[in-house]
């Protein structure tokens, strides 16, 4: 083989050889923070690939220096076996490997020691910024935000004004026209200051509005105050979002709320069906009465939505909170002690409902009262007496009482007027019998089919007590009947020449005028101031 041949081949694997010890070129990934390379990785640390490591190194630096506290002297570098790591407080800023170092002319140590003095050196000066272009920058961005924050309040205030006569206007032409109407109009006038006041009240709130968000503008201008402008905007968007964020975690426990209650209401919906079916007769059951049905449903109803409220009270917001628990439990004694009143007429009214001793329209007596019924609920019945008083009475009241019912059977068995006269022994009782009959059967209102009757109900030591007994059907007429028949007896009596007087009368008369019309005096009476000749 040649000579030549061999020098080639040995030039070859010179080539060879030079080729594959050239390293391998690496990209690396800076950290970057205002515009300024901080140091670049090459390589990764743990489980961070370089990229990542970088991302996650710009993004502790970048928190670092929206503290408030920042001081760039808290920086510390600590140096290990195998690693170095930077921190600030006890926070972990950076590590540096000794992969790291292998890319420099430096150690570990060295390298560590110089990113420890650019993070001090570039940190230091991040709110400093020498440059009196960008300080004139940020001087004329501030006065512009302010100038716009100006304008913003002086459109606020020249509309809150337009508003305000609009109202004005609008609220005049409407008293106005009710005026013409005749409607009285010193209340609405008296609510026009309330009206006013909550317009000025929302205009303030407003001018509030804009200068707090105008703050973080001004403060996110300038280097040194981005961590307050940070703070400012988070104490509205932190609130908003936690409220936010609650609703949404809220939302499979309302949809299940929401269920419970549309479930509740088809069913009250269907008891308040079947109520007002029996209550028109559609439907009739056994020993349950027409108005038995709507209190019925009332007190289902309760019962129902009170069982809706024990199913979802475990899902209220707030439920299983022991300061939520305790709030439930005091209103709950308070209201039990102060409604101890309020409930025993509750029970009394649901007793009087289902007892039925009187429904609305019916004329009774409670006590000394008589009056027809003319409301009656869980609480309290009222009464409307013949004087156009309404008197309301308490359910526990008349629970505890007795009750006098006069409309129950006066349409049917008819309600028996009654009236007491005392007549002397000289007057025969069946012509007493008959007069007060007759004055019963001339009285309107009075009922043919039942012949009244007359009771003898004491024979007394000067006369004899007769008791007049008619029947009617009209028992909230009792007071315009009873003097219908109390001026019938009078006719009737003096028409026959019978004296409505008791004996013990006749014995102090002497030398008196007869009690009796002149119309109606008989015989041997013609004269007043003669003595009273008994037949």
């Amino acid at each position: 083989m040649p000579k030549s041949y061999y020098i080639l081949i040995l030039f070859l694997l010179a080539a060879f050889t030079v080729r594959a010890q050239k390293p391998v070129e690496t990209k690396g990934y800076p950290v970057i923070i205002g515009r300024d390379t901080l140091f670049t990785f090459y390589t990764g640390q743990g489980l961070f690939e370089p990229a990542e490591r970088a991302q996650v190194v710009t993004k502790r630096i970048e928190e670092l220096v929206n503290r408030i506290d920042f001081n760039p002297d808290s920086l510390t570098l600590k140096n290990d076996t195998s690693i170095s790591v930077i921190s600030y407080n006890s926070q972990i800023i950076l590590a540096v490997n000794n992969k790291d170092a292998t890319f420099t002319e430096l150690n570990r140590p060295q390298l560590a020691a110089s990113y420890l003095v650019i993070l001090k050196k570039k940190l230091g000066n991040y709110f400093s910024d020498s440059s009196t272009k960008q300080v004139v920058i940020n001087i004329l961005e501030a006065v512009a935000v302010v100038i716009l924050l100006v304008i913003l309040i002086w459109a606020l205030n020249k509309g809150s004004r337009w508003v305000k006569l609009k109202t004005l206007k609008a609220w005049e032409n409407r008293m106005d026209k009710l005026a013409a109407q005749g409607a009285p109009v010193a209340y609405a006038k008296r609510l026009l200051p309330v009206v006013t006041g909550l317009l000025r009240i929302g205009r303030f709130i407003l001018i509030i509005l804009l200068v707090y968000m105008a703050l973080p503008v001004l403060f996110f201008i300038f280097p040194s105050s981005k961590p307050i402008a940070v703070q400012l905007l988070g104490y509205i968007v932190n609130p908003f979002k936690s409220i936010v964020l609650a609703i949404v975690h809220y939302i499979p426990n309302l949809l299940t709320i929401a269920v419970i209650y549309i479930v509740t209401r088809y069913i009250v919906k269907l008891v308040k069906f079947i109520a007002n079916e029996i209550a028109l007769g559609a439907i009739t059951l056994s020993g349950f009465y027409p108005e038995w049905a709507m209190p019925t449903y009332n007190i289902i109803r309760v019962l129902l939505f009170a069982f809706m409220f024990v199913v979802i009270f475990p899902y209220l917001p707030g439920s299983d909170s022991k300061v939520f628990q305790g709030v439930t439990v005091f209103l709950g004694i308070l209201f039990s002690l102060g409604s101890s009143s309020a409930i025993s007429n509750m029970v009394s009214g649901i007793v009087l409902t289902y007892m039925r001793p009187y429904k609305i329209g019916d004329r009774i007596k409670v006590g000394d009262v008589i009056g027809d019924v003319v409301e009656k609920n869980l609480l309290v019945t009222r009464l409307r007496t013949i004087k156009n008083e309404d008197i309301t009475i308490p359910n526990a009241t008349i629970l505890s009482g007795h009750t006098t019912n006069y409309s129950t059977v006066a349409k049917t068995m008819g309600l028996i007027l009654n009236t007491t006269i005392t007549i002397g022994y000289d007057v025969p009782w069946q012509t007493v019998h008959n007069l007060l009959i007759s004055a019963a059967e001339a009285t309107d209102g009075v009922l043919t089919e039942h012949k009244p009757f007359v009771l003898q109900t004491g024979l007394n030591d000067f006369n004899v007590a007769y008791q007049l007994n008619a029947y009617t059907a009209l028992s909230n007429q009792m007071a315009v009947l009873y003097s219908r028949l109390h001026q019938n007896i009078q006719d009737k009596f003096n028409e026959a020449g019978v004296e409505i007087m008791s004996p013990n009368y006749f014995a102090l008369r002497d030398g008196n005028h007869i009690q009796i019309p002149d119309g109606y005096v008989p015989e041997g009476y013609s004269k007043p101031g003669f003595k009273v000749e008994k037949s």
